[in-house]
């Protein structure tokens, strides 16, 4: 069997945790940041949890040797 490769973008995008789930930071964040207000601002900064179990499936087929 040939080795998978893993999707760059995506692993530059997600993380998967020791548990499994997949962190990721919120979009929006790095222009036209004059108009968002403080409270969005610091919302999008934060890391957070994948909640979508789709999405969180496809993350991980694109990172196979991530635990």
């Amino acid at each position: 069997m040939p080795k998978l490769k893993t999707k760059k973008s995506v692993a530059k995008r997600f993380k998967i945790t020791g548990t499994g789930k997949v962190k990721h930071f919120g979009a929006g964040g790095s222009h036209l940041l004059s108009k968002k207000n403080s409270k969005r601002k610091r919302r999008i900064k934060k890391a957070q949890i994948l909640k979508n179990k789709g999405d969180v499936k496809i993350v991980k087929r694109l990172l196979p040797y991530e635990k």
